[in-house]
């Protein structure tokens, strides 16, 4: 019976042990909120995430452009390598926004109705892309 009493003890310790390990484990990445910089009439009609934030993609009903941003989860003072690009499938020509900074990158703006798009966002050499989306 002792045996039973130690071993029932042992087992819920340790499923509380790994209950409060899972509840404190943070999450790989974190998204970043879309800070409207596209402008008025812009709606994010997507997302990407990347582990210190989250790419962006608008699109504006009323003039047919696309724009892509690029958000850090957690804005610092310390510049890193932030990116936001945006090209019409099929094409070579990237429009990008890619430099040192300290919050976001963008807005990089392409206007594409009716065409496939591909972009991309990065943060830190961390790169996520689409291609061949939103075609219509």
């Amino acid at each position: 019976m002792k045996k039973l009493l130690k071993r029932a003890a042992l087992t819920t310790a340790v499923t509380a042990v790994a209950a409060t390990a899972v509840a404190v484990t943070p999450s790989v990445a974190e998204a970043a909120t879309y800070n409207g910089v596209c402008g008025s009439g812009y709606g994010v009609i997507d997302t990407l995430p990347l582990a210190g934030g989250t790419v962006f993609l608008t699109y504006n009903s009323s003039n047919g452009y696309n724009c892509v941003v690029t958000v850090r989860s957690h804005p610092s003072s310390y510049l890193v390598d932030v990116g936001a690009s945006i090209k019409k499938s099929g094409t070579t020509q990237w429009k990008q926004d890619l430099d040192f900074y300290t919050t976001y990158a963008g807005p990089v703006y392409l206007y594409a109705p009716g065409a496939c798009i591909d972009w991309e966002g990065e943060i830190n050499g961390e790169i996520n892309n689409q291609f061949h989306s939103h075609c219509s």
